[in-house]
């Protein structure tokens, strides 16, 4: 079995990772800070100490290490754009400074891929219509700024025996891992308290979808993925078909909120990723998702 170094692997995204590689037959450990709690997978999983700093010397992580995935990001707590608060000088040298530390030292250690996972804010306000690998990259975040530099200096390591691929990743649910929450929870405690919600629309991408991604790039063949980039996102949808599906199977009387405005919203192509055999669960799983959700709140 292949070993797959996943840092961040008990984070949000991380965890749709390690448990869709294990799941088909890859032997996965975890990067981090600090080991994850017990239980916290469906099975027992090595935990490797990693950070990112760049001062660090880490390459003993990467002993024995076929693939790196990299999925780790320093951020105030719930927020990705507007995460490094007040200190964007510390935020831009452990997500940046130190992830490239993380990228040389897995090229060094002998590692053969090495994914990280990028994001849409890349783009920024991209005048393209549809938002395509090839769009102008414009951050206007320093988030977007961060993962478009970790991105370049990754591609920059790429060569014969270290095939590298960036995924731009939009915003990603699913069920949390146990004792934490989704992204939705407030939204859904808002709305069964009857609170007002703003309308609001973004695209999405189940966690375990992203993990697909992931798991594709390392088995295609090196010639189609190495030194390229790849946008990750499923449906278009809004605060208001979240809570329809959610007032339906929760019975919640409350008023829907009103419909955003999605018509001008750019969505991300993502036939690059579909050429490599990706296939999302689309509309069926956002909805299947949120019933779920529903139905492990009833079970608590």
């Amino acid at each position: 079995m292949t070993r797959v170094l996943v840092s961040g692997g008990s984070g949000f995204v991380g965890r749709f990772i390690v448990e869709h590689l294990v799941a088909r037959g890859y032997k996965v450990a975890v990067g981090g800070r600090t080991p994850p709690p017990t239980g916290f997978f469906s099975q027992p999983i090595p935990h490797v100490p990693l950070r990112l700093d760049p001062d660090a010397d880490q390459i003993a992580a990467f002993d024995d290490i076929y693939y790196f995935v990299h999925a780790a990001f320093e951020h105030v707590e719930g927020k990705y754009r507007g995460g490094e608060g007040a200190d964007p000088e510390g935020f831009r040298r452990a997500n940046l400074d130190g992830s490239v530390r993380l990228f040389d030292e897995a090229r060094a250690a002998g590692v053969r891929r090495c994914v990280f996972l990028s994001s849409r804010a890349v783009y920024g306000e991209t005048p393209a219509p549809v938002v395509a690998e090839t769009s102008p990259a414009m951050p206007d975040t320093l988030y977007g700024t961060v993962k478009l530099a970790g991105e370049d200096a990754l591609k920059a390591m790429t060569g014969h025996g270290f095939a590298t691929t960036s995924l731009r990743v939009t915003g990603v649910y699913g069920p949390a891992g146990t004792g934490r929450k989704h992204k939705w929870s407030g939204l859904f405690a808002d709305h069964l308290a009857g609170r007002a919600i703003p309308p609001r629309s973004g695209t999405e991408v189940h966690g375990d979808d992203v993990a697909q991604a992931v798991r594709l790039v390392l088995e295609a063949e090196t010639a189609k993925i190495s030194g390229k980039v790849f946008n990750v996102s499923d449906v278009l949808t809004d605060n208001r078909e979240i809570l329809a599906i959610f007032k339906k199977a929760t019975g919640c009387p409350h008023a829907l909120p009103p419909a955003a405005q999605t018509a001008a919203f750019k969505e991300m192509s993502t036939d690059k990723l579909r050429a490599l055999g990706w296939a999302p669960g689309g509309p069926e799983r956002l909805a299947a998702t949120i019933i779920e959700m529903v139905r492990d709140v009833r079970s608590q």
